[in-house]
């Protein structure tokens, strides 16, 4: 559009300075007049808006619900597992992501951080907040608990008492297969055959 104004422009002149057309070179002004309008429209307002909906909805596409953990599974493949726990922890705030965040934490704190103690500690404190946990986030809860209390703790009787809770409260659960399994090998491992695979031995 400029090319095709500046070549008026010039044949416009060439008119009024040859006296065919004086007039011609006030079409040319308005025509100018119109296009800085036009293209201040264009950079001012419309450029930023449409920069600001491609950004949008590129997002919209590439982002699920609740935002992901990617960027704190970053961390976490950098090593960076102290700032990854604290990113988790904040994300657990939110009543969405509570159970799911703080799964990824505790495991954070059991693993790379060698804390299991404050692991356990806070998978209790997120059965124990008020609000019951939905039946499939307690299994998960109640298996997390169980592994750290048989496996970072050396604790085989509370991880037995977990699991046989578990048991006893979900048992229509897809996980049940699963926790009769490790309770079987938890009490034959720890405790022989003198206790009932369907009994957990009193807690130490």
């Amino acid at each position: 559009m400029g090319l095709l104004l500046l070549s008026a422009t010039a044949i416009a002149l060439l008119l009024a300075l040859t006296g065919v057309a004086p007039r011609a070179m006030l079409l040319v002004g308005a025509f100018w007049a119109l296009y800085g309008l036009f293209t201040g429209f264009l950079g001012g307002v419309l450029e930023p808006v449409i920069e600001g909906s491609v950004r949008l909805f590129s997002n919209v596409g590439l982002s699920r619900a609740g935002g992901g953990y990617s960027a704190i599974e970053t961390m976490v493949v950098r090593g960076e597992y102290d700032a990854a726990a604290e990113a988790y922890m904040v994300r657990s705030r939110e009543p969405a992501d509570r159970v799911e965040a703080t799964l990824r934490r505790t495991a954070l704190l059991a693993g790379p951080l060698q804390l299991p103690a404050m692991a356990v500690a806070e998978l209790t404190t997120l059965q124990g907040t008020g609000r019951a946990l939905p039946g499939e986030d307690d299994v998960r809860v109640g298996l997390a608990l169980a592994d750290l209390y048989d496996y970072r703790l050396n604790d085989p009787g509370r991880a037995m008492t977990e699991l046989r809770r578990l048991i006893d409260r979900y048992p229509e659960s897809r996980h049940i297969r699963q926790m009769r399994t490790v309770l079987r090998q938890l009490k034959t491992t720890h405790f022989g055959s003198e206790f009932d695979a369907e009994s957990a031995p009193p807690q130490r």
